[in-house]
């Protein structure tokens, strides 16, 4: 059994912001496989699906993004879920828009949604997806930035960027983490 987790802040003013990416991508996964992301436990919004014959847990966690781990954490615990089967996609400003990078573990690398989760499981060894949203300009607040929302061109980009995270989902668990990685990482959509 897996947990794909997209990290974001709940609410309709953040959505299609930045920091939303990995709601996205979740949301495209779940629309490709007609999978409802509806359901209110754990602290988030679930869904249950198949991926090549695994139970997959599909996860949008509504604590805001810097308690992400408490939402993360619930349903681990919960569904009895190791972290190396619990991948989280997330938005990361030190890669290009659209762009995509798959690691195995890791630091937070100064994500607060991520700091959360390492803090609540007490490992860094899950895996992840992160989507590029591009760095912020100069002498803009990083909270704003984040927080901000696309540009239609930017839009466009990251909604093939959340098919792209969705699919690259998918390929860890049918092909393997390494396979992922092989396809996915540096492909800019």
């Amino acid at each position: 059994m897996y947990i794909i987790a997209g990290l974001g802040n709940p609410g309709k003013q953040y959505q299609d912001t930045r920091h939303n990416a990995g709601f996205m991508a979740v949301d495209a996964l779940a629309d490709y496989l007609d999978i409802s992301i509806e359901e209110k436990r754990h602290k988030a919004l679930c869904g249950k699906g198949i991926i090549g014959g695994e139970k997959v847990i599909f996860l949008k966690p509504q604590t805001f993004m810097n308690a992400s781990g408490e939402s993360i954490r619930a349903a681990a615990d919960f569904y009895k879920i190791e972290p190396e089967h619990i991948m989280i996609i997330y938005d990361d400003i030190s890669l290009e828009p659209g762009q995509l990078r798959i690691r195995k573990k890791g630091s937070a690398g100064g994500h607060n949604g991520i700091k959360s989760i390492i803090a609540h499981l007490g490992t860094q060894e899950f895996p992840r997806i992160k989507v590029g949203i591009g760095e912020k300009p100069d002498r803009m607040d990083l909270a704003d930035y984040v927080l901000g929302h696309f540009s239609q061109i930017e839009k466009r980009i990251m909604e093939d960027a959340a098919k792209e995270a969705g699919q690259a989902a998918q390929t860890i668990i049918l092909d393997g983490i390494e396979s992922a990685m092989n396809r996915y990482n540096g492909k800019k959509v």
